[in-house]
């Protein structure tokens, strides 16, 4: 089992320090939460502070892209230098090119389904998936329990 803490309930002012709390914590990875406003009613990072985090870190990160149409953001966010990045099952007609297209960057490829979501939206995909983020709470708000 590897841990991946989320960043989302960081205080932004102060993310450098959780981040260093995530590595002193001997945490695997750190997990990135982006949230455009339309897929989720939050807002949270973008690209650039993605690729941010990932350059000062010595964890590797994981992209949770909770936004419409992942397509259209993707190659940002394959820039930052993530070593993997999920998409929701909800998010696009085309998870399959997208999957490629993540591994054809390099990059880990994961599909995140919603608790509504059967596992068998994704069952296709399962041969070529690297990962499934398995979501427990509804995407788009911090500190659910």
């Amino acid at each position: 089992m590897q841990i991946a803490p989320s960043l989302l309930s960081a205080d932004w002012l102060e993310l450098g320090n959780s981040v260093r709390e995530c590595e002193q914590a001997a945490a695997d990875w750190l997990h990135l939460d982006v949230m455009d406003g339309h897929f989720v009613p939050n807002l949270t990072m973008g690209p650039d502070l993605v690729a941010a985090v990932t350059r000062a870190s010595r964890l590797p990160a994981e992209v949770h892209l909770m936004v419409e149409r992942p397509e259209d953001c993707l190659e940002a966010f394959l820039r930052s230098d993530a070593r993997a990045i999920s998409v929701h099952a909800e998010s696009s007609y085309h998870l399959h090119r997208l999957v490629q297209r993540i591994q054809a960057a390099g990059r880990l490829a994961g599909i995140a389904l919603n608790p509504a979501t059967p596992w068998q939206a994704v069952e296709p995909l399962l041969p070529i998936l690297d990962y499934v983020l398995v979501m427990t709470v509804n995407p788009g708000f911090g500190g659910q329990s």
